[in-house]
């Protein structure tokens, strides 16, 4: 998948402002990301493609009030997601009469959103092999054997895959956290 810069990112976002098919771009670009993000909370695959459907069909009719703040776009489509997760937990409670855990966590700060946007932005770009695994163990919370199954790889191939996918996330972080530390400063 193409790493998009800050730059790029805007120029589509203006370009989909003005002609609505160009959202199909953005879309594609962040859809995994969303959906990892809904899935790990939903735990439910058609809950949580209708909630991922929302968070875009919300996102396209806003478009024209996204503004850059200091935050990139992933991380306004997380937080509608949040809101939109928010949203389901009180709809059921409400149905079902109990008050949910969930529904009335406090919202995740913006910090932590782009946290997050920034380590899917770095699963994406470890070789294919790697990502899949660490996509389907982490984001997907599959087994070991499911994913060796799934992939037709031993249980020893997957873990080896999650092993070297996992360090080069670490190695890539590490080598991240002092230019952030720096540019705070700078």
């Amino acid at each position: 998948m193409k790493v998009f810069t800050e730059t790029e990112e805007r120029e589509l976002i203006d370009a989909a402002k003005l002609d609505p098919g160009r959202f199909g771009e953005l879309y594609e670009r962040h859809f995994e990301r969303v959906y990892a993000y809904v899935c790990r909370r939903v735990r439910d695959r058609a809950a949580a493609e209708d909630v991922t459907s929302e968070v875009f069909h919300h996102a396209l009719a806003n478009l024209s009030k996204f503004e850059w703040r200091g935050a990139p776009f992933g991380a306004w489509l997380m937080r509608i997601a949040s809101n939109a997760l928010a949203d389901r937990w009180r709809r059921l409670a409400r149905e079902f009469g109990t008050e949910s855990a969930e529904a009335t966590s406090s919202e995740p700060n913006p910090e932590e959103l782009e946290v997050r946007a920034q380590l899917f932005r770095l699963v994406d770009c470890l070789p294919e092999d790697q990502k899949r695994v660490v996509q389907l163990r982490f984001a997907h919370e599959k087994s070991v054997k499911e994913i060796a199954q799934e992939l037709g790889k031993t249980e020893g191939a997957v873990k080896q895959l999650q092993f070297r996918g996992l360090a080069a996330l670490r190695a890539e972080v590490s080598k991240q956290a002092p230019r952030k530390s720096g540019e705070a400063h700078g």
